[in-house]
Order: C-alpha cells, then structure tokens, then sequence
C-alpha cells in the first residue's frame, strides 16, 4: 500500500505512545516487532534506526525516529483525523508536545534513576528541578481540559501516555487530582484502547514476562 505505514517497535516500549498515534489517526500500517537485544542492535535495523531502538516509523520515502517527532509527523501526514491545530494556532501544541518530549521526561527519568540536581545544576538542566515541573504542569492541566487547549491533539497522545505511566506503572507521579482526572479523561478514548489490547496481545505472542 502506497500509504502504509511501517512501524517497528516492542510491546514494552515507548512504541506503545506509537502504536496509540497510528490508531488515533486511523493510518494504514505494518507493524515490525523487533526484540531487545541482538536483533534491535542488528546491523539490518541499525540501517533503518543507527541508535537501535525503537519505535521507528517508515512512510513514503521518509523514516522518522523519536517518539514525539513521530506524533507529530504523523498528525501532519494524516491531517484528515484533526490532531494538530492549524498552522497559525500552534503555539500550544509545540510547546507541550516538546515540553513532555524535554523537561518532563528529562525530569522524572533522571529522578527514577536517582539523579538528584542541586541548586547549580538547575541553572544547567533544561527542566530546572521536577517539583517545578509538576506544578507547572499541574496548573496547565487543571485550567483546561486537554494540554493545548480544548481538542484533543497529538500533545494528549504524547504527554498523557507519559502521565498515565507515571501514575499506574512506573509509580514516578505524584498522584495529584489533576493528573488523575486527565489520564483517565485521554485513557478513555476507543484509540487508546485499541492501542493497549493490541500490544497487550503482542506482549503474548511475543511470549513476553509480565
């Protein structure tokens, strides 16, 4: 199909963010798992993505990798499903797609693995410090229902698959009201559970732990 999308990933990855994307916009595609380890660091797939991860997509003659950068691309090259605002309304929508993309993960990575910045290293980290960053987000969170505004974008995707794992399975959010109520308002939508049941039974073919 001339309009296929390729999309390499693993069920217990950021590819799941993808795998939401692609059902969101409604785009045809192929899904390619690929397997920690030898097969991702292979030389075939270091052809298509030289940092052997994933996800990575492939569509038309273009390949992109970085999970917010697919979003976005993919919200563009299906404009059809409404999920980026026009041109000159996308102030917003840049500025928390990125925002989730930099300070955020940034933030609650470096927190997970027990990197504690003191006040000279704020001056230095893009993000400054995490509390900073969950107030922020909390007070944008709570004055509108979606992150850029009042329609869904790929922003929700990006930064509302982050805030839901950081609540139910990676334990790294403060389980505050407001990012409560907008991961279960963006958990909700048919897309996103189609997404999860797919790579759920992905997990299982894969034969996957739990």
């Amino acid at each position: 199909m001339a309009d296929e999308v390729v999309f390499y990933t693993h069920p217990q990855s950021r590819g799941r963010i993808v795998r939401w994307m692609l059902e969101e916009v409604g785009a045809p595609y192929r899904m390619e798992p690929v397997r920690y380890g030898d097969e991702m660091k292979s030389p075939f797939y270091r052809q298509i993505n030289p940092m052997g991860k994933v996800p990575t997509i492939c569509h038309r003659d273009e390949v992109v990798t970085e999970t917010a950068a697919i979003c976005a691309y993919l919200a563009d090259a299906f404009p059809e499903a409404g999920l980026a605002p026009p041109f000159n309304q996308r102030g917003a929508y840049y500025r928390w797609l990125f925002f989730g993309a930099g300070p955020l993960e940034a933030a609650v990575t470096n927190r997970s693995i027990g990197v504690e910045a003191n006040a000279d290293h704020e001056l230095m980290l893009g993000y400054g410090n995490l509390g900073t960053v969950m107030d922020v987000l909390e007070a944008e969170l709570t004055a509108r229902e979606y992150i850029a505004g009042e329609l869904f974008t790929a922003a929700d995707v990006y930064v509302g698959a982050h805030i839901s794992w950081g609540l139910n399975m990676m334990n790294t959010l403060e389980k505050r009201p407001a990012f409560i109520d907008y991961a279960e308002r963006v958990s909700a939508r048919p897309a996103h559970q189609r997404a999860n049941a797919l790579d759920d039974q992905l997990s299982v073919d894969m034969d996957l732990p739990g």
